[in-house]
This record gives C-alpha cells, structure tokens and sequence, in this order.
C-alpha cells in the first residue's frame, strides 16, 4: 500500500465514527474527574472552595456537580439524550473557567498550569456532539 493511500484513509474511521468517539471520550474526560473526586476524597476540599467563592452548601453543590458528570457521561457514552445531557456539562465547564481557571491564564501545562484551554476544548467538543446529535444522519442506527 503506497504512502498517498495511507494518508488519503487517515485517520481511519469516517465522520460517524469520530463523532462517536468525540461523544465517548468528552464523557470519559468528565467523568474522571468525578471519579477522581470520590476516589482520592476530595469533594471536601472542593467544597470548602465553593464557600469560599460564595456558595452555600458547598460540599452539596459539589455532589450535585459529580453525580452530574457520571450520569450525563454515562448518557453521552449509550448516546441517550445527548443534546440535554450535555447542558449540565457546558454549565460545568463554563462556571470551572469562570470560577477557577479564567484567573490562572490560558495554557493548561508548558506555559501555565490550570488555565482555561482545556475547559474551552471540552466546551468545543460538548457543543460539536450535540450538534452532531441533532442531525440525524449521526444517529445511532
């Protein structure tokens, strides 16, 4: 198989295919993070930040925030109800910029640590799998 050919069948899988993978692994990315806050203890800690920064019940708003995550992840992943599943986690990753991660800068790691690029690169892709959900020729067949 000559080079052209190889290149022409990058990256191997049609359009249907990479929206699915967008859809997966965008529910994978948020939901380890809620994992990783149960698993290491730290919804606690994350909590008392949400009170410092004005919220009551900040522990509360931060179960809400993790349950949110694995279950709109766990519908992204079946491909149930995309479009609604994926408010909860714009509204997530908007309020981590807002919150956190607008103040720290841009860059996420070489250039800084904690910005906003890999919440806005999240953001992209939530907003391109709804949008791929509400056409029909990317519908789960």
């Amino acid at each position: 198989m000559s080079k052209a050919s190889l290149l022409e069948r990058f990256p191997f899988l049609r359009l249907r295919g990479a929206i699915i993978l967008a859809r997966i692994s965008t529910a994978l990315f948020f939901m380890a993070h809620a994992v990783a806050r149960i698993v290491l203890g730290t919804i606690p800690q994350f909590g008392k930040f949400m009170e410092a920064v004005g919220f009551p019940n900040g522990v509360a708003i931060v179960w809400v925030i993790t349950v949110s995550e694995i279950l709109c992840g766990l519908l992204l992943i079946f491909g149930r109800f995309v479009r609604i599943a994926v408010i909860p986690l714009l509204s997530i990753a908007l309020g981590g910029i807002v919150l956190i991660h607008a103040r720290i800068g841009w860059f996420v790691g070489e250039h800084g640590t904690g910005g906003s690029e890999y919440s806005v690169a999240l953001i992209v892709l939530l907003l391109v799998v709804a949008a791929a959900d509400g056409d029909s020729s990317f519908k789960s067949k």
